[in-house]
């Protein structure tokens, strides 16, 4: 008898621990908010992961510099628009964006032109 009782009692307790958490994991503090946190974290690492990408470039540009003459001239007359004698410069305009068009007119609404009157 004692038996049947000690199995009754742990039987409720682990029905009632399992109730509580699956209501506990279901509130907004629960498994959304770990998914949240988990998305974050990604977006934080990719992040990451291309500022590094970006510093490791810069850092070889740097070194490029430093050790190239040629490269720290070219690298100040673009900045300053700097030109040597005789050498010519081209400003070309911008080109216009393909995605820009004009719109396209919706002739179905507009009315017929009226007849010429002599």
């Amino acid at each position: 008898m004692k038996k049947a009782i000690g199995r009754l009692a742990f039987l409720v307790i682990f029905i009632g621990v399992a109730t509580y958490g699956y209501f506990t994991l279901r509130r907004p503090q629960g498994i959304p908010a770990l998914r949240e946190k988990w998305t974050e974290i990604r977006k934080m690492e990719e992040d990451n992961a291309a500022l590094q990408r970006e510093n490791d470039y810069r850092r070889k540009r740097i070194e490029k510099l430093e050790s190239n003459p040629d490269e720290q001239e070219l690298e100040i007359r673009k900045k300053l628009k700097l030109l040597r004698p005789g050498e010519t410069s081209f400003i070309l305009p911008d080109q216009p964006k393909q995605g820009a068009a004009a719109p396209a007119h919706d002739d179905s609404k507009v009315p017929p032109p009226a007849p010429a009157q002599d």
